[in-house]
């Protein structure tokens, strides 16, 4: 059984691309609404359910939520991969950095991931807000995964970076 979104109740919150903006316990500035310290955020969800949920290859939607938990479940994927030969901590979070320096593709651009998974922006403004979303949480899902994929000694966490070698939903990443 895949693990979903406990987000259900998007109301008041502002969409892009028909995805709810969520709020982040984040430091990074970006267009997402901050969120209390102690609450649980959609990245909490992402990497805690990372694990179980990469072994699905189909994800059934329940809400909006739940289309950002599989791009973020993706993004974490590509980033294990990225981590996969970084031997200390170090030089995982100067590979986590290179890729979150990567152009951020957002729906109906080459390069998405999950073509059909979200509607194409409306406008100009609504594309650049959705890609600003999506590298404010990428960015706050990269620090946080290191912090699970690198043990306090600096040396890599082989129960987490074993899972950079699989597929979700057999999208083959870079």
């Amino acid at each position: 059984m895949v693990y979903h979104s406990s987000f259900v109740d998007d109301e008041g919150i502002n969409r892009a691309c028909g995805c709810p903006l969520l709020p982040l316990k984040s430091h990074i500035k970006g267009p997402a609404p901050v969120s209390d310290q102690d609450r649980t955020d959609i990245v909490d969800e992402a990497i805690t359910f990372f694990r179980a949920n990469v072994f699905f290859r189909n994800f059934d939607i329940k809400s909006p939520a739940d289309k950002l938990l599989i791009y973020l479940t993706f993004y974490i994927n590509v980033a294990l991969k990225k981590l996969e030969g970084c031997r200390t901590l170090a030089e995982g979070t100067k590979a986590i950095i290179n890729l979150g320096l990567e152009n951020v593709p957002v729906p109906g651009e080459s390069g998405f991931p999950f073509p059909g998974l979200f509607p194409l922006p409306q406008s100009h403004k609504e594309a650049e807000l959705f890609r600003n979303y999506l590298k404010q949480i990428r960015e706050e899902t990269s620090g946080r995964l290191l912090s699970v994929a690198y043990r306090p000694n600096g040396t890599p966490n082989k129960w987490w970076l074993a899972f950079a070698k699989r597929k979700f939903m057999n999208v083959i990443t870079r």
